[in-house]
């Protein structure tokens, strides 16, 4: 196993995950719009995952965000979407990935769903993170 060098220039600020979930939060409550956030998840040591996450970003549109937590975790917010059309996004952004970037290794990747409505009470990173991580399911 190959382990890449600990760059913490390479993550996010803390505060960007705060300000994405209380968009999500604003968007959902006062106007109705759905939002999920995406948990994405490697092994540890993926070396291609830092590059999905980096594609992935490149094709999002101006409403949706990604946060880079760790090289094997990171946190998708789309903007405007609900949970099914969620996985349509991912599952077509990683197929794009891997059309487009063949590799002899796949991503392991897993993902987990929270979807935040009008009706959800609070969006904190203390509750939306465990559920995102925990829930991941594996991505073939």
């Amino acid at each position: 196993m190959v382990a890449a060098p600990l760059d913490p220039s390479r993550y996010d600020d803390p505060r960007k995950l705060r300000a994405m979930l209380d968009r999500a939060a604003s968007l959902a409550c006062d106007h109705s719009l759905k939002c999920v956030v995406v948990g994405l998840a490697a092994a540890e040591g993926d070396l291609i995952f830092p590059e999905l996450v980096s594609f992935i970003e490149s094709a999002l549109r101006v409403d949706d965000a990604i946060f880079r937590m760790t090289r094997e975790r990171a946190v998708l917010v789309l903007a405007d979407a609900d949970r099914a059309r969620a996985q349509e996004i991912v599952e077509r952004l990683v197929g794009d990935f891997r059309e487009r970037f063949p590799s002899a290794q796949e991503p392991s990747l897993s993902l987990g769903y929270y979807e935040v409505t009008h009706t959800t009470r609070s969006v904190t990173a203390k509750e939306i993170l465990p559920a995102v991580f925990r829930s991941a399911s594996s991505v073939h």
